[in-house]
């Protein structure tokens, strides 16, 4: 083993806040790649097998400087970029951090914090039609950058727009006028729109026409020309549903369609316009598919956790269903 001692300058206003409360940043870069670290004037000492100690470097290089943006550093931005590293990336966390969409009210940034997402941002610049697939957490609708589009005059309004269907739950007739009934469906964009912009600004666009948020079924029969337009939750689509909302686009008009397709609400047996539409599109100029995985989810690090162990979860199921059929086929053929 070529053990080696690795030394690098870490400023001491930015080493708290690199290595985490408690050191609980430090002791994860030291237990994922046997590394011993010892802070000390100004320095970080990197103790272990050279090539760990080096990939070490690049992690603890990377936080310092996404730290000197005056970033908070999270748990999410030290298991990515321990991933970037392991697997050799040649972008790094600190080159996606360049991309800034907008600012919330409070001031707080908005950014892509993977190479996923930043991908997915630019895709959404670039073309005039955008599929997001992922799991939940991806940051897929990204209400940002139609806000950031909206402000800056490069589209007239925003339109915000998801099938009406339950998830699992039969919620009947639900008291209250034609709005209030279709609130609970909408409230996920709402939340999103009133963190960006603030209650007063969203109120105000709304009343003016300048931001909708509706149904999808409410789009039937409309051209929506100069507007920035988002279908979310799109694996709850028909297929009929999905060739409607893709034809009434317009001149001058930016669309983004997201999805994931492990969560269907849909009836048993029938087929997502999501599925449908991904497959028909593919291969079209101005149409980017963006998929995004689990090591774009932005949330709660167990998140990431939960969606990963649900796809190593339906893989084996899958297996296991393939075995159960082929089989069932031997068995078959052998009478």
């Amino acid at each position: 083993m070529n053990l080696s001692e690795i030394m690098i300058d870490m400023p001491t206003e930015h080493e708290s806040n690199v290595f985490g409360q408690f050191d609980v940043f430090a002791k994860k870069l030291e237990r994922t790649f046997h590394v011993t670290l010892i802070a000390r004037d100004g320095q970080i000492k990197i103790l272990g097998e050279h090539n760990n100690g080096e990939k070490v470097k690049r992690v603890l290089t990377q936080l310092a400087e996404l730290s000197k943006r005056g970033n908070t550093i999270s748990e999410q931005n030290v298991d990515y970029a321990i991933s970037l590293v392991y697997e050799n990336q040649e972008e790094s966390i600190v080159a996606i951090d360049k991309e800034l969409i907008c600012h919330t009210l409070q001031g707080k940034p908005i950014k892509p914090k993977t190479i996923g997402q930043k991908k997915y941002v630019d895709a959404i610049r670039q073309g005039m039609v955008t599929f997001g697939l992922g799991p939940a957490g991806t940051g897929k609708t990204y209400l940002a950058m139609a806000i950031t589009a909206f402000k800056n005059n490069e589209v007239s309004r925003i339109i915000l727009t998801r099938p009406a269907i339950e998830a699992g739950e039969k919620l009947g007739f639900l008291p209250g006028d034609l709005q209030s009934k279709i609130d609970p469906y909408l409230r996920p964009l709402y939340d999103a729109l009133y963190q960006i912009m603030g209650a007063e600004s969203f109120l105000r666009n709304t009343e003016k026409g300048l931001i909708e948020v509706a149904p999808l079924a409410y789009m039937r029969g409309r051209t929506l020309d100069n507007a920035f337009i988002i279908l979310d939750e799109a694996q709850n689509t028909t297929p009929a549903q999905m060739k409607m909302f893709l034809t009434r686009i317009g001149f001058g008009s930016k669309v983004i369609v997201t999805g994931d397709g492990t969560q269907k609400d849909l009836p048993i047996g029938a087929i997502s316009g999501l599925d449908v539409a991904t497959k028909v599109v593919k291969g079209l100029e101005g149409v980017t598919i963006c998929n995004l995985t689990s090591k774009d989810v932005v949330r709660h690090p167990l998140v990431q956790k939960i969606v990963k162990a649900y796809e190593e979860f339906e893989k084996k199921d899958i297996g296991k269903t393939k075995n159960y059929r082929s089989n069932k086929r031997k068995q078959e053929w052998s009478r």
